[in-house]
């Protein structure tokens, strides 16, 4: 009985996750960077920090939510490479399924040494959020998580 009360548990306890992608583009040098979220929680998120409610299905003004999705991303995700900050564009968004997966871009970077990237994306929503990075720089590829509260990761490349 207890076994399958633990498995309903499971199944019906909400999970949340979002899975970010960053790599060093070896032709243009800039680290482009796609993050796949809920979207429903992305809108729950901007609403609570913005006071602004957002439908990124059906947009009534795309720019306008363009610049806040901008903003958001501005302040929870970001990088530091080789001990300097890196200031991401953002680039848009695009929908699958029940997620929506968003586009930043930084300036161009030489060469990757160290990488410090800063995530704490639906932190303030959801105690269990997790927040997956992959990353790519050169011939190196390494993934992580973090758990909130954690929200930075370190990594070192030669």
């Amino acid at each position: 009985m207890l076994k399958i009360l633990s498995l309903l548990l499971v199944f019906f306890h909400p999970y949340y996750v979002s899975v970010t992608d960053i790599k060093q583009n070896p032709e243009s040098k800039t680290i482009q960077i796609s993050s796949k979220i809920f979207f429903d929680d992305l809108e729950k998120a901007i609403k609570e920090e913005s006071g602004q409610d957002i439908n990124i299905l059906k947009p009534t003004d795309k720019a306008a939510l363009e610049k806040l999705l901008a903003a958001y991303f501005q302040k929870h995700l970001y990088v530091v490479v080789n001990n300097e900050t890196m200031p991401a564009s953002f680039l848009g968004f695009e929908i699958e399924g029940d997620a929506a997966w968003c586009y930043l871009e930084t300036e161009k970077v030489s060469k990757i040494n160290k990488l410090e990237v800063f995530n704490d994306i639906l932190f303030k929503q959801h105690d269990s959020q997790i927040n997956i990075l992959n990353i790519i720089a050169g011939d190196t590829k390494t993934s992580t998580k973090l758990d909130n509260p954690k929200n930075r990761a370190f990594f070192s490349f030669k």
